[in-house]
């Protein structure tokens, strides 16, 4: 596969030279590569220490990359939505007997952690002194729950009587961002004494329940974060106890678990441990996860798996869903992976997932979400679809307590996305790994701090432009990440183009003495293709670069009641207004059963693609502020309706006859559409 050769890959190739981008005697070396260097180390950032392998890419501390454009309009709406309300209207967030900011206190064990992760990090992304306050009060109480022997917050212990480890997970890998923003002096012996501890916990009693076990690669990452500025060589030992406690995550077949939140976390457990062990093998087996859960469950657009909690044999139609904590930890494990391995591939992932599926599990205002959410969507409302949808609830309303996990888990995809978007490589320079609009502080080649300016609305343009404002001139490389998608792409540095022969799944590698106000331009020709999805009946999806388009359907929000819907296990504080979080079901009222009409050899002949003006408050995911469409040809397919569990029916046979009469339709990105059809029928 394509996928494992570029990761395996261990040589750059194809190299190009260019001189004269000021004059000719500055020369920018150009080349176009599949791994990016890891032979040199960076000097101001720290990567992995030996024995551990190079990454090839190293997280820019929370706090160097400032957001613009409209990912800044989307964190703030988080942050002015539920997220950044959610201390004030959770009972699991009540201070009052809170199980992390007294001792023996009854709530709060997993939701606290989940919830400060995203919301920490908006805090300090904002610098905004009501949130950094907030975030104090609870970092505080951790950092001073610490027992003697290094345990820290409340004991929960699993049904087998041990300690359970799993929130614990979360704490790090959020003081982790925290330590990097503030340089606090108790984090890091905290985290030592902390691992001390746990090397001295007994096997049979570590990591022995369901959801730590699954999740131990999360341990491990923060155990190589912490060595990597410590160099303590007994996190080592730690390292290698927590991969065998974890559940194996190396089956060539199968996988531990098929819960969808599970599988987009976990499964870079073995690239991870892969640092220390140099063994391909651990490498590979990630890849062979990522690949194996979608060659059954993954036979659908936006990036993810029709698991809906649980992944099912014979539930693999394009109507299954997504946990909207499965969005965020997928997204998660694609930066790490980004870092860890330098494949494009991991990238191209987490932009399908955050601009195709993420968007639609929220309401435009970020104040509901909901538990699930499908490519084939035309029921939103508070009803139990299962066994249609798995498990039994209301997880199809927008709601403020759609559940205890995603309400509190959805804030750390998109700052952690935001952290991921530039990064610095091991030959002190940077990587633009991920594209949106944002300002990064980063010390760059001999050590000089310089502001990289982007500015794009990248995924709904292709052009992608880059300035750089340094006190100095300074020699370092600059990557650029060309997609998987694109083809053709090219550079212009100050004007003038680069000779840089790049194809898809590459880097281009631009080493040269930069100066103030340099500039470069990226473009990432866009166009029209389609998917073919065999495993589900030959459906078709349509892309245009990295959107995948849904059919445009109207779209009724209907206000129902906050309480009623709500899954079972979600409260509200006594002091909350629910009138300030209201919910929603959303009805179809236009037709949605069409098939394409489509000439596959010429797509351009029965789809046209529709520029719009950019939505003035910023926020292109939603069904009126789309700045692009495309004008299609489709047909509907009378027999195609509602089952009997309430959802959109499983895809028609293949091939469809219909004799209906051909329609002008409307394709919408598929992010911005709360429902929608997203793999649509064949029709013969």
């Amino acid at each position: 596969m394509k996928q494992v050769i570029c990761y395996m890959s261990l040589l750059l190739f194809l190299s190009f030279s260019f001189s004269g981008c000021n004059d000719r005697k500055d020369s920018s070396n150009v080349q176009v590569i599949t791994k990016p260097v890891t032979s040199a180390q960076n000097a101001f950032y720290p990567g992995n220490r030996k024995p551990l392998v190079p990454a090839s890419f190293i997280k820019l501390p929370l706090g160097s990359i400032h957001p613009k454009g409209w990912i800044l309009k989307w964190l703030e709406l988080q942050k002015n939505g539920l997220c950044g309300h959610l201390g004030e209207i959770s009972a699991w967030l009540e201070k009052d007997n809170n199980a992390w900011l007294s001792e023996g206190g009854d709530h709060g064990w997993e939701e606290v952690p989940y919830w400060l992760r995203g919301y920490s990090d908006m805090a300090f992304i904002f610098d905004d002194p009501a949130m950094k306050k907030e975030t104090m009060i609870w970092i505080n109480a951790i950092l001073k729950s610490q027992k003697e022997n290094g345990w820290f917050g409340p004991e929960v212990r699993s049904d087998n009587g041990n300690l359970d480890f799993w929130p614990n997970m979360v704490v790090l890998f959020m003081l982790q961002n925290y330590y990097e923003y503030t340089h606090d002096v108790r984090v890091i012996p905290f985290m030592t004494k902390y691992f001390r501890f746990e090397l001295t916990v007994p096997d049979k009693e570590f990591l022995s329940s369901y959801w730590e076990n699954s999740r131990g690669g999360d341990n491990l990452y923060s155990v190589y974060w912490l060595y990597n500025l410590t160099g303590d060589k007994f996190l080592l030992d730690l390292a290698r106890k927590i991969h065998l406690n974890t559940a194996n995550w190396e089956q060539e077949s199968t996988l531990p678990n098929w819960h969808n939140v599970n599988i987009a976390e976990c499964f870079r457990e073995p690239a991870t441990y892969y640092m220390q062990t140099g063994d391909s093998a651990d490498l590979k087996a990630t890849y062979n996860d990522y690949f194996l859960v979608r060659r059954t469950f993954g036979q659908v657009p936006g990036g993810m798996f029709g698991a809906d909690e649980n992944a099912r044999m014979g539930y693999v139609d394009p109507r299954q869903g997504t946990e909207t904590c499965g969005f965020a930890e997928q997204m998660t494990s694609d930066g790490i992976l980004t870092r860890i391995t330098g494949d494009p591939m991991w990238a191209d992932n987490c932009e399908d997932v955050l601009f195709n599926s993420f968007p639609a599990a929220f309401t435009p205002d970020m104040k509901a979400l909901r538990y699930i959410t499908c490519p084939n969507q035309v029921t939103a409302d508070d009803k139990n679809h299962s066994p249609g949808i798995a498990n039994n609830g209301p997880f199809l309303a927008m709601n403020p307590f759609s559940s205890r996990c995603c309400q509190h888990n959805h804030g750390h995809a998109l700052p952690y996305y935001l952290e991921n978007l530039v990064m610095a490589s091991n030959d002190n320079g940077l990587a633009a790994v991920m594209y949106n609009a944002c300002v990064t502080k980063v010390k760059v080649g001999d050590g000089t701090e310089l502001t990289l300016t982007e500015d794009t609305r990248y995924p709904f343009e292709q052009e992608v432009r880059f300035t750089l404002n340094t006190p100095q001139k300074v020699s370092f490389p600059i990557y650029l990440r060309i997609p998987g998608w694109c083809e053709q792409a090219s550079v212009q540095i100050n004007g003038m183009q680069v000779k840089a022969n790049a194809f898809p799944d590459t880097f281009i590698r631009i080493d040269r003495e930069w100066s103030n106000n340099d500039q470069i331009r990226l473009e990432l020709p866009m166009r029209l293709s389609c998917r073919t999805w065999q495993v589900n009946q030959n459906s078709v999806s349509v892309n245009y670069g990295p959107l995948t388009f849904s059919l445009k359907i109207a779209e009724e929000y209907k206000k129902i009641s906050n309480i009623k819907s709500a899954i079972g296990d979600s409260k509200w504080q006594k002091t909350a207004d629910p009138n300030k979080w209201p919910a929603y079901k959303i009805e179809p009222v236009s037709p949605w059963n069409y098939g394409l009409v489509l000439d596959k050899n010429s797509l351009s002949a029965s789809m046209k693609i529709v520029h719009k003006k950019w939505p003035k408050d910023n926020f292109p995911f939603t069904p009126s502020n789309v700045p692009i469409e495309i004008q299609a040809k489709g047909q509907r397919i009378p027999t195609w309706g509602i089952d009997q569990y309430g959802l959109v029916a499983v895809l028609p046979f293949y091939p469809v006859k219909v004799q209906t009469p051909v329609e002008n339709i409307t394709l919408i990105p598929m992010g911005a559409a709360r429902l929608r059809i997203s793999a649509f029928p064949s029709l013969n």
